[in-house]
């Protein structure tokens, strides 16, 4: 069987329910909001300079409501995180954590040449900053 050919990630959509509070703590990320809210959901688009697209989804109706992936003990099938190469975790947790953003988890080592940190936006989906060498 051939597999349909893909070309790479078009973008990652994360559901949201404050547009300003959301935005700023993925513009310490580097993004920058470049459309929205557009659409029926509606969806903000924010793009990155290493080519990431995240749109943010604003249909989530509390600010408050636990991460139903990560907060509750039944194991639900679904994405957990996504993860973004960082070149220096430690310098991102200290910017990370001096803008109100402690890491959730970390510094962890996977492997000789690889780990990580992970950190909850405001709505408590998880960011794992990934670091390589």
């Amino acid at each position: 069987m051939t597999p349909i050919p893909i070309a790479g990630l078009a973008h990652i959509g994360i559901r949201v329910h404050d547009l300003a509070r959301s935005v700023r703590f993925y513009e310490l990320l580097g993004f920058t909001k470049t459309v929205g809210p557009v659409g029926p959901e509606p969806v903000a688009i924010l793009d990155h300079p290493s080519g990431v697209e995240i749109n943010l989804i604003l249909n989530a109706p509390s600010e408050s409501e636990p991460n139903v992936l990560m907060d509750v003990p039944e194991k639900h099938p679904g994405i957990t995180h996504i993860a973004l190469l960082c070149p220096d975790i430690l310098a991102a947790k200290a910017r990370l954590e001096a803008a109100g953003f402690p890491p959730s988890g970390g510094p962890v080592r996977f492997s000789p040449t690889a780990q990580g940190i992970f950190v909850r936006d405001p709505d408590r989906n998880v960011i794992e900053l990934h670091q390589r060498g």
